[in-house]
Order: C-alpha cells, then structure tokens, then sequence
C-alpha cells in the first residue's frame, strides 16, 4: 500500500493522532477521538495489569462496532503504545494480546524490533515507531516499521531535542514513507504548518490533556492555561528518560532547579508503580501550552481544530498566488 493509500485508508477529518499519554489516555478518550475522525491512541501499561488491558480491548472494539452500525459511518483505527525496553516484563504478554485482537496501529517506544513488525504485519497491522534523532530512525527503517513519530524538541512527555525543520528534512533523505510530527502542536495552523514541513500527521499530545475526556486533574488542566513556554522543564529526572514537565508541578513536589540535571535509573518492571505515583503528582506538557487557554470536549476540539486547519491552508494559497 503506498502513503497516499494508507493516509486514504484512515479516514480522518483532520491528519491527526492523539498521542499516548501515560495515565491521561484511556478508553473515554479514545473513543471520541476516532468518533469524530482522528486516529486516537493510549498506553498498555495505562492499565494496572495484561488482563485489563485486554479488556480496555474489546470495549474499544465493541463501542466502535455498535457506533459504525448505528452512524453507517466507518471511525479511523486506533492505536495502542507497547513500551519496547528489556525493563519492561510486560511487552511479550502485551503485544500477545494486541495480535490476537488485531490492533490496527501500534506505536513502539525505546526499542525498533523486526519480530515485534513481523507480528503485527502477520495479521495486517500497522507500527509507528518513536524516533528523536537520524540513528533511531534508522533503526525504525531496518527494522521494517510502516511510520516514523518525529518526537522534536519541545514536546510533551519523552521527548528529543532536535528542531523539527532540519529533522523531516534529515528524514525525507532516507524515508519516502509515513512521518508523523510530534513537539509544540495545539492549533489547526500548527497542523498545517507541520504538513508544510512535510510531515504527513500531526501528533498531538499536550492540547488533548485539557479536554473533558481526558484523566486528568482539574488543577492539571488549570495549570497548562496558566502555562507559557518558561515554565515547561526538560529533565531525566522523574523516570530516567528526558521529557518535558510543567515547572510548577516539579517544584510543588519538591524537585528543585537543582536536581534537573540528575538522572534516575530507567526500570519499567519494578519501578513502573513508582513511576505511575510520580506521573500522577508530576505533570508533563510540551511548549505547545503557550497556545491552550481552555477545556473543551474532544468534539468541540476537533470542530475547531478542522476550521483552523482549513484557514490555514486557504492562506497558504493566497500566498501562493502572491508569490507564484
């Protein structure tokens, strides 16, 4: 299937997914994202346990099917994040789970592997894989995945340092295929510009957190409006991998300036509970909170998003006609 077939195949209103985002996107999120036409995605371990997280499955697949028969309308896949670490005792059960209820799309993180492709493509699905620097996606490439998840500088949770204009640029080079952008996306302009830089979907993580389906607390959500571009962190801090959280809910725990530099061991089997603990009372969002002042529903969101989008995109073409 070429790019153009599978961007086709989706069905969206809008390029976009909803990134996964621990503890935040759960099942409620998911759902309204692909009702009202976007890809919409949540981790397995956003679940206590395999078992859950199967039956998060099948209310997904169950609630689509009973929407696409009642609507006659068919919802873009959904997609599921698979924490690809040797930390991680829970991938192989997981990832049994995501073959036999075929899982259209699943985006791997900290770790590019050919068997894991293999699986998924042996019953039809798709793997975007989470990529931060040119080396990654190389080994994305190798290993036979069907997307890149350009994580740039800027973005919320786990997130790279590289500006996203030379980033695509570096990737288009080698990849003709899929490329997803994520880091700083909250507006329908953002979509399009980041479809100008020649990425295919935006990403979109931090702008779903303030939306009604999300879990997430009042106090979060109030303190990403309160929120401009000095007051996101970037540290290694929290779980050992460098990501992006809001300067006041480091400080409030009593994390100080001090401490940013430091590094903590990554260990997803016996300190995933820890980690779960800390994510709670310790928020992540990118820079992309300078342009969120509200909590709307997935809905109203997308609504807007779609007219924003198309606004941009007729500017584009008067500039076009300007500069022709």
């Amino acid at each position: 299937m070429t790019k153009d077939e599978l961007l086709e195949s989706f069905n969206l209103k809008i390029p976009v997914v909803a990134s996964p985002m621990f503890i935040i996107s759960q099942t409620e999120l998911v759902k309204e994202c692909c009702k009202n036409g976007i890809i919409g995605t949540f981790p397995a371990l956003n679940n206590r346990s395999t078992e859950g997280f199967e039956e998060w499955l099948i209310e997904l697949q169950e609630s689509f099917k009973e929407w696409e028969e009642q609507t006659g309308k068919k919802a873009p896949p959904y997609g599921v994040n698979l924490i690809v670490h040797k930390t991680n005792p829970r991938v192989n059960a997981d990832l049994e789970v995501c073959v036999r209820h075929k899982v259209p799309i699943i985006i791997t993180s900290l770790g590019a592997v050919q068997e894991l492709v293999d699986e998924v493509h042996s019953y039809g699905g798709l793997v975007f894989h989470d990529v931060t620097n040119l080396r990654h996606a190389c080994k994305a490439i190798e290993a036979g995945v069907d997307g890149l998840v350009l994580v740039t500088a800027g973005a919320g949770g786990h997130a790279g340092t590289r500006n996203p204009i030379p980033f695509i640029a570096e990737i288009r080079e080698i990849w003709d295929g899929l490329i997803l952008l994520g880091g700083n996306i909250s507006t329908g302009q953002d979509i399009a510009t980041a479809l100008q830089m020649g990425a295919d979907i935006a990403y979109m993580g931090t702008r779903f957190i303030n939306t009604t389906e999300a879990v997430a607390e009042d106090a979060y959500k109030q303190m990403i409006i309160d929120a401009g571009t000095d007051d996101i962190v970037y540290t290694a801090a929290v779980s050992g991998v460098p990501a992006n959280f809001l300067k006041q809910s480091l400080t409030q725990v009593g994390i100080t300036p001090e401490m940013w530099n430091t590094k903590n061991k990554i260990d997803f089997g016996k300190g995933l509970s820890a980690e779960a603990k800390a994510w709670k009372t310790i928020w992540s969002a990118g820079q992309g909170v300078a342009t969120i002042k509200d909590i709307l529903s997935v809905k109203d969101l997308i609504a807007r998003l779609k007219k924003e989008f198309i606004a941009a995109l007729e500017q584009q073409s008067q500039h076009l006609e300007r500069y022709r």
